[in-house]
């Protein structure tokens, strides 16, 4: 990999592999319908063996269809493939031929039992082994063992999966899906969306080991909307858009930008900063004081009419903790809230809706929407008391509403009586957030606001926020994302251990110097620590 070397920890005195310019995967000519629908449009592919290969673009590009054709669940309607150099033929090609190629495919849903241990898992998966008619557990133990350490997961076998943190439950999923892997069976690896459900400092374990893999050899091709993890991990870089290839970057490391400019265009101005921020000449909205609970140690802080405050630091430090307590989910401890110039203490979530307040949770799918329910049912719920007439709530109106939010904040969906659980993560996003725009709230609460959404959904929804502001809501984002808070928010607070540690203002706002502040913070917590022992 040219341009930034990235370090490889461990893997001294290893012998890798020789990367060679041939294939290990080549797709070409790639077509795909869907109802009328042209999904993928002359695409391709061509990944070399012994690298990590990026496979992006944003939702509807035709990424998705590529993965499930090469897994076997798809059948292209054309197109070539051949893998370790072998031809196979697309129309007769499914699951079993995907796995006799040599393809292996780790999903965000990693498909692991969590109540089972690691080594039933990987029993399920390639069989039991049996001595005189018995289960063989002794052997099984050892075998899994070994095939753990080499992956660097220093796990006990018989642990059951839900023991482990994230970032090794991933490792150990990718250890199961190559455990038939050995010299004379070459493999390519398949990651979608491995690090969607980690946390950041989870998704740099996970990643760091996989770049190793790679220099040790290992073919893997990687689709994620974390540009930056792709950008630290990627040798090779392919960007789909509309079913067809944008662009291809080989050998090289390109900036963030570059890969967005090629993602979606014009769009890349939508993810910048958009200027310092003049709080001090507004009105303030809301305020806290010495407010305390949870890991909450005593935080002070204003937000002002028309301004977007973020919130940073690292998981644990409380940002999430300090929006469910605005919004009356948990009672402070101790401390005050003021809000709109009047003491604020909501005892309960209605409470706190009542008078204007807002909240967009980090998880949408459990806590923000139901999933089996309609986009428009999701939409009405935020406005029931309003819809309700005569006992009842008329759908013609409910319909009608939903379809003008579907149409005033962008939302790709087939009508307001799609299951919300159809759409992509970005267009959930963006209902969750329009259900909330309707109520006119004059202070929202963001929790994480683009997680796990492409960057064509993460420009749309920025737009929508700095609407809601320039319209003089008062808005709040926590987000793990530095690069988030440097492009949206106006001024940044970083929480360190329940207490605000630092502020920085828009017009001194770095990605690299918010990042160090954030991290400076757990340097000192680790240096005292060890100090200590």
């Amino acid at each position: 990999m040219t341009g930034t070397p990235i370090a490889v920890p461990g893997a001294a005195g290893a012998s890798p592999s020789p990367r060679g310019d041939s294939p290990a995967l080549r797709v070409a000519h790639l077509n795909k319908h869907f109802a009328g629908t042209r999904a993928l449009n002359d695409a391709s592919l061509d990944v070399r063996s012994g690298t990590v290969h990026a496979l992006l673009g944003g939702n509807g590009s035709g990424k998705s269809t590529t993965i499930k054709i090469l897994a076997g669940v798809y059948t292209a309607d054309e197109g070539e493939l051949e893998v370790f150099g072998r031809p196979y033929e697309l129309q007769s090609y499914g699951p079993a031929t995907a796995q006799e190629a040599g393809l292996r495919f780790v999903h965000q849903d990693l498909g692991l039992f969590e109540e089972l241990s690691i080594e039933e898992n990987f029993a399920l998966d390639n069989g039991y082994p049996r001595r005189g008619g018995r289960i063989d557990w002794r052997g099984l133990r050892a075998e899994v063992e070994a095939l753990l350490g080499q992956y660097e997961l220093d796990v006990d076998p018989r642990a059951p999966v839900r023991r482990l943190r994230p970032s090794d439950r991933t490792m150990v999923a990718i250890a199961r899906a190559l455990q038939d892997q050995d010299d004379a069976g070459q493999r390519v690896l398949v990651l979608d969306e491995p690090t969607a459900r980690l946390a950041a400092h989870e998704s740099e374990l996970l990643l760091e080991r996989v770049r190793r893999r790679a220099e040790l050899g290992q073919t893997v091709v990687i689709v994620s909307h974390r540009l930056r993890e792709v950008l630290a991990v990627a040798d090779d870089f392919t960007v789909y858009r509309d079913g067809r290839v944008a662009g291809t970057i080989v050998d090289r490391s390109p900036s963030e930008d570059e890969l967005i400019e090629i993602m979606a265009g014009g769009l890349v101005k939508a993810l910048r900063p958009t200027g310092e921020a003049e709080s001090a000449k507004r009105e303030p909205v809301f305020s806290v004081s010495g407010l305390r609970g949870g890991p909450i140690r005593g935080v002070d802080f204003t937000v002002h009419r028309g301004e977007i405050l973020g919130l940073a630091g690292l998981v644990g430090s409380g940002r999430s903790s300090v929006l469910k307590m605005i919004f009356g989910e948990h009672a402070p401890a101790s401390g005050s809230m003021e809000f709109g110039g009047a003491p604020y203490a909501p005892e309960n979530i209605g409470e706190a809706m009542g008078l204007g307040v807002g909240l967009v949770p980090e998880d949408r799918t459990g806590e923000g929407a139901f999933l089996d329910q309609s986009v428009s049912e999701n939409i009405a719920l935020a406005t029931l008391s309003e819809n309700w007439s005569a006992g009842f709530m008329p759908r013609s109106r409910e319909r009608r509403r939903a379809e003008d939010l579907i149409h005033s904040f962008g939302v790709k969906v087939s009508g307001p009586e799609a299951l919300f659980s159809s759409m992509s993560g970005g267009n959930q996003q963006k209902v969750v957030i329009s259900r909330w725009m309707q109520r006119g709230p004059k202070l929202l609460l963001l929790d994480e606001p683009t997680q796990g959404v492409d960057v064509m959904s993460r420009a749309d929804i920025y737009e929508i926020i700095r609407r809601a502001a320039a319209e003089g809501c008062a808005i709040v984002v926590a987000s793990s994302d530095l690069s988030e808070i440097h492009a949206l928010c106006d001024r940044a607070l970083v929480l360190s251990r329940g207490k605000i540690s630092d502020e920085v203002v828009a017009g001194q706002l770095d990605v690299d110097e918010l990042t160090s502040l954030v991290l400076r913070e757990r340097t000192v917590h680790d240096t005292t620590t060890e100090t200590q022992q």
